[in-house]
């Protein structure tokens, strides 16, 4: 390219048939995977207990010992549950968000309002009264688990 010939913004643009043209790919090759058991609460999505509560998943869950057992016979009963009765910051963050979203997408509010807009701010309230219907399953190294309900857990603010 020269700085003293006019064609200098069109040099280059007659090459444009060496490019191969662009590959039609069918919509069923981008299908995402359907994953019935996956879902946005790291595997338990839909899971609730006996009274109707939602499961959060705690962990990975992928620690499962290579036997086929059933997730009954890996839960933990609560008296022998040896895991610590204090709500983690990490287990405190994710009940708050998915309480808040929860709220935000218009599900019973459990606490007096007050006015109080904010989905987040709410669902705090509702954590400080010991209202979220929420278990935390805390999953341990060899596959099995304990579930915590939130209102059983010590919450240090």
């Amino acid at each position: 390219m020269s700085d003293f010939e006019d064609n200098a913004f069109t040099e280059g643009a007659e090459n444009y048939d060496d490019f191969d043209q662009a590959d039609h790919f069918s919509d069923e090759e981008f299908n995402e995977p359907n994953n019935d058991d996956e879902g946005l609460n790291g595997g338990d999505y839909g899971q609730t207990t006996s009274d109707g509560r939602t499961i959060i998943n705690g962990g990975d869950g992928n620690t499962v010992p290579a036997n086929k057992v059933t997730s009954k016979q890996l839960a933990i009963p609560k008296e022998k549950r040896n895991t610590t009765p204090y709500m983690t910051k990490y287990e405190r963050a994710r009940v708050l968000g998915t309480r808040a979203l929860q709220i935000s997408l218009n599900a019973p509010v459990l606490v007096d309002i007050e006015g109080e807009s904010d989905p987040l701010q709410i669902a705090m309230k509702e954590l400080a009264q010991r209202k979220i219907p929420l278990v935390i399953r805390r999953y341990l190294p060899d596959g099995s688990y304990e579930d915590w309900g939130c209102d059983e857990l010590i919450i240090d603010h």
